[in-house]
């Protein structure tokens, strides 16, 4: 274990020189920094088009998992792939030289963003590395030897950080209260620091498409608020990039994908225990609004990626008070002008 590492983090698979910070790339991040979007953009699109899959999912770190081989399964396969590699392009998610802390929890949705990456790894236009940490919050019960079974099995390099944040959570969440709150801020503080000590460049969660939606919602009709979860943040303290690259994903394709991949899914025993969470009736009205109307949500999501603050009411957002100034009027001829207000004027007093 190298001294960079966190004294909590355990049961890696990583060689020494994995895990000392990267040198200061930034000159290397200023020439690449469009890479995405610019000169690897064609590359990129001509990998995603592919239709041969089933070389493509052996990447650099020996990822070699045993897969479906339905027609079904490569078709949904590409459409993630395609989606995901689109979410990286707009939002400049991964740059050449990146590290990328993959946050995987044992649930169906860290899991497939974990395995679409280390596909896309090698099919990308440029070169980053991958890998895996998961947070064991020491919950009653939980399988701990799930995760560090599959990721050595596929031989994805990874770290399990060992925090107590299970306990911590339950004695500082009011009777009554949702554990989310503190629960979130624990796990990123944990993850947030550890991405620090491992070098780790961006830090990709598994948020998708429906849950910034949800989140969207969550602020709209509790908070006051128009806000959802952005596909890339810098987070509070400004030193790490957090993206998400299932941003465009369906939830209901993650399902499926999961099912077909059969990951070893681990059940969340503190937020899912509790009955009547806000985002679980969030979750309900939007799955009935997919049923009824398949394409409200995307309408929704696009809504997100087209915002005229000009519309709403945001004093902060856009500037009111210089619309006064802006106002154009024509006076070429103030005596035209006096003469249109002096009818209108005399069609108000008749009527």
């Amino acid at each position: 274990m190298s001294s960079n590492a966190s004294q909590d983090a355990v049961l890696n698979v990583f060689s020494p020189e994995q895990l000392t910070p990267p040198p200061n790339r930034s000159d290397a991040i200023l020439g690449a920094s469009h890479a995405m979007q610019a000169t690897s953009s064609d590359a990129l699109d001509e990998a995603l088009d592919d239709e041969d899959f089933q070389d493509d999912t052996v990447g650099a770190e020996g990822f070699q998992p045993d897969l479906p081989s339905s027609a079904a399964y490569y078709k949904l396969l590409k459409k993630l792939r395609r989606q995901v590699g689109h979410a990286i392009r707009d939002f400049n998610m991964i740059e050449d030289g990146d590290k990328v802390m993959v946050c995987i929890s044992g649930g169906k949705d860290s899991y497939t963003l974990l395995d679409i990456l280390l596909q896309f790894k090698r099919i990308a236009p440029i070169n980053f590395d991958v890998v895996a940490v998961n947070l064991d919050q020491k919950q009653p019960n939980f399988p701990e030897e799930v995760l560090p079974k599959y990721l050595e099995e596929n031989k994805i390099p990874y770290y399990i950080l060992e925090k107590d944040t299970y306990s911590i959570t339950k004695r500082l969440t009011p009777e009554g209260k949702t554990y989310c709150a503190v629960c979130s801020r624990l796990r990123r503080g944990s993850l947030y620091g550890f991405a620090q000590e491992i070098g780790a460049t961006k830090v990709a969660l598994g948020h998708h498409r429906d849950d910034i939606l949800a989140t969207f919602f969550l602020n709209l009709f509790h908070g006051g608020s128009l806000k959802a979860m952005p596909p890339k943040l810098l987070s509070t303290d400004k030193k790490n990039i957090l993206i998400r690259p299932l941003a465009y994903v369906e939830e209901k394709d993650i399902i499926k994908y999961a099912e077909m991949r059969q990951f070893p899914i681990i059940p969340c025993n503190l937020c899912g225990s509790q009955e009547n969470l806000q985002r679980a009736i969030i979750n309900d009205m939007l799955r009935e609004w997919d049923k009824a109307h398949p394409k409200r949500l995307n309408s929704i999501f696009g809504a997100l990626q087209n915002v005229s603050p000009s519309q709403l009411a945001d004093r902060e957002l856009f500037d009111f008070e210089v619309l006064d100034s802006q106002r154009e009027f024509d006076l070429k001829d103030p005596e035209e002008m006096k003469k249109r207000l002096d009818v209108v004027n005399l069609s108000l007093s008749v009527d």
